[in-house]
């Protein structure tokens, strides 16, 4: 993939710290449905996955500040877990991205998203049994809330995630993973 420029990368950083309060407001009036369907989550994987991961640990770090400071939610009690979940999946998916080249672009997103996604939820309850509910937070907890609950976000998450980069690549607004053969073939001729 050829390399984006910094100015580029902070749009698209930028865009997605404003989704990042954006995407939730549609479901700030069901009840639970931002813990269900993880809305903030997707830009910041997609910032992680496209711009690398000092942009996606920005991304991942201030866009639950900026949206608990602007709506209220996430609340201020569990903003420090969530900073640090979404924190972590910026890095390590874009990390990982830089680190994995296995040839198909479906196979590096979803081995990036499935190991961030796991890294996130265990250092978000970490944080949570550790520092900010020391005592009180339990495995059947975390359990209960980083996966029973969340599943339909992240299958959402599984979808989505990767049709939004390849319509992303189609329409050149990041730059291909890997040349395709037909125009590998081309420039041969």
């Amino acid at each position: 993939m050829s390399e984006m420029t910094s100015v580029k990368k902070s749009i698209i950083c930028a865009v997605c710290i404003a989704l990042c309060y954006i995407l939730p407001l549609f479901f700030h009036g069901i009840q639970n449905a931002g813990s269900i369907f993880c809305p903030m989550h997707i830009p910041v994987f997609i910032c992680g996955l496209v711009c690398g991961w000092q942009y996606g640990l920005l991304c991942g770090i201030s866009g639950p500040a900026i949206s608990s400071a602007l709506s209220g939610m996430p609340p201020v009690a569990l903003l420090p877990s969530m900073m640090a979940e979404l924190a972590v999946y910026g890095v390590i998916t874009g990390i990982l991205m830089k680190k994995i080249r296995t040839g198909s672009v479906y196979a590096d997103l979803y081995i990036s998203l499935t190991i961030a996604i796991i890294a996130g939820r265990v250092i978000a309850g970490l944080t949570r049994a550790f520092i900010f509910t020391k005592g009180s937070y339990s495995l059947a907890m975390w359990i209960g809330g980083y996966v029973v609950t969340s599943w339909p976000g992240t299958l959402i998450q599984f979808v989505f995630i990767p049709t939004i980069i390849f319509a992303l690549m189609r329409a050149h607004l990041i730059p291909e993973r890997y040349q395709r053969r037909d125009s590998a073939v081309q420039a041969g001729k």
